[in-house]
């Protein structure tokens, strides 16, 4: 089931308002989710937002473009039809805990009150994949915001349980909340980056 857009509901109410001088994150619960969802905003200058959008919807070239992608590549679906969405598979690796691995829907939603959009769901495929090549996802979810001087990115995953252990599951849900903001931030660095060499 794709919650892209039942996701991008709550990223638009928990969204900080503008304008803003700073990066400002903002989280929530949802569902009884083991991890937050959340949202960071950054002003910047001197980007093409529909170049940031090209490049968040260009799966395929990820690894080596942006950090901590292992491997990154189209899955081929009848179902989703470039550039409005691609499926795709991707492996993280997470620094001291290990990899974790997904497939993935992105799909390009346009404009939405004045941002451009790009947002994904867990595909189905996750469950197949091999849990000793890396621990799948129980559940990812994001989005990226995009309009002249502000990118916004926002997320939610979780690794699945018997997939890692109690220890590093505690790892990567309590730890990954801790340190969403800071990771957030770094992902929107790194996007812009990547958009103003193309």
């Amino acid at each position: 089931m794709d919650e892209s857009r039942a996701f991008l509901d709550r990223v638009f109410l928990h969204l900080p308002r503008l304008p803003l001088s700073k990066y400002e994150f903002a989280h929530w619960r949802h569902e009884g989710r083991p991890t937050n969802e959340g949202v960071g905003i950054l002003p910047l200058t001197g980007f093409d937002p529909e170049k940031v959008i090209a490049r968040v919807m260009d799966v395929g070239n990820y690894k080596g473009q942006i950090d901590f992608v292992q491997e990154s590549r189209v899955v081929p679906d009848p179902a989703c039809k470039p550039p409005q969405a691609v499926h795709f598979y991707q492996r993280i690796h997470v620094p001291v805990l290990g990899d974790i691995h997904m497939e993935l829907v992105l799909t390009d939603y346009g404009t939405r009150d004045g941002w451009r959009v790009a947002a994904w769901s867990q595909h189905p495929g996750t469950d197949k994949l091999d849990a000793k090549k890396a621990a799948r996802s129980e559940y990812n979810v994001g989005a990226w915001l995009v309009r002249d001087g502000y990118v916004a990115y926002a997320l939610s995953s979780a690794p699945q349980r018997d997939d890692v252990g109690r220890l590093k599951f505690a790892a990567l849900t309590k730890g990954a909340d801790a340190g969403a903001g800071q990771v957030v931030k770094a992902n929107i660095e790194g996007m812009v980056a990547w958009s103003r060499r193309a």
